[in-house]
């Protein structure tokens, strides 16, 4: 099992010492979430709390991933670092593929790459790209993403993105592993024919078996079921040396852990020093036990 630490919306001057942190605790990786902008209206619903309410996003700060992941791959060596997601379909592929080939550089291949689709239609109006096409336009950015990272010349014709040959450098000396976000049975699909792993957004354990078990049987269905698959997963079990265990049981590769509820705080009122507390008391009560 792996253990990846989730802190976000906090203030960005605790980022770099997380890192430091956690790395020196035994974690494997730091995830790091991705958000463009607040609108002043919307009736969007977020889909991932009871009430579908967003006002928890209000006024949190995010950084950029493609601009924090390199700050903190600078004051570490061995620390991975994940998105959780970045909002796939509001950018533009080509832009992309540069940005995450030199994280990857940059970082010594210590970069995971999770995706997904932004709940908000707002973030692809303020974007200017297209909402209802967006998992298709997805698929295809996937395609020229990987294709671009390996090195060399590459072109991509299709039905959304018409890409002339090119190439970039630098590119990684390992493929960019791409992890797909998302609890509906299209990103379970997409997950399993597409991705190198799934990201869980949390909720019951139930239902999380039920998830796991689909993406089991849609890999074997695509003929993919003989490849690597990491599948990094929020849930209450994680916080317990056999609630590990068991998820581990379940097929599970990866555990995200917070120790904070980000959802119903309006304010971070954790001090720095308390979340490095917290963060070395998991890493000696669980990781070093795992």
């Amino acid at each position: 099992m792996r253990f990846s630490f989730a802190e976000s919306m906090c203030d960005p001057s605790h980022y770099l010492p997380l890192a430091k942190a956690a790395e020196d605790a035994g974690w494997t990786s730091f995830i790091i979430p991705d958000s463009i902008c607040y609108p002043e209206v919307s009736d969007s619903k977020y889909p991932y709390t009871p009430d579908g309410q967003r006002e928890f996003l209000e006024d949190k700060p995010f950084i950029e991933p493609f601009s924090l992941i390199p700050a903190l791959a600078a004051v570490t060596e061995r620390l991975r670092f994940t998105t959780f997601v970045v909002k796939l379909p509001i950018r533009h592929p080509v832009l992309v593929a540069k940005s995450v080939s030199s994280i990857a550089v940059l970082s010594n291949n210590r970069f995971g790459f999770g995706v997904g689709l932004s709940p908000w239609p707002e973030d692809f109006q303020v974007t200017g790209t297209e909402w209802k096409t967006r998992g298709k336009r997805m698929d295809e950015m996937i395609e020229i993403i990987r294709g671009l990272t390996r090195g060399g010349f590459y072109a991509f014709h299709g039905t959304h993105y018409q890409i002339p040959s090119i190439k970039i450098c630098p590119v990684p000396t390992d493929p960019i592993p791409i992890f797909i976000g998302g609890h509906s049975d299209a990103a379970l699909k997409r997950a399993a024919r597409l991705g190198d792993g799934w990201m869980h957004a949390g909720g019951d354990q139930t239902v999380l078996e039920g998830y796991l078990k689909r993406l089991t049987a849609l890999r074997k269905e695509y003929g993919r079921d003989h490849l690597p698959f990491e599948t990094h997963v929020i849930s209450f079990d994680a916080f317990t040396l056999d609630g590990v265990r068991q998820l581990e049981d379940l097929g599970v590769t990866d555990v995200i852990v917070g120790f904070r509820n980000i959802y119903y705080e309006k304010t971070d009122s954790q001090t720095l020093t308390q979340k490095i507390d917290l963060l070395r008391q998991y890493a000696d009560n669980v990781i070093a036990k795992a």
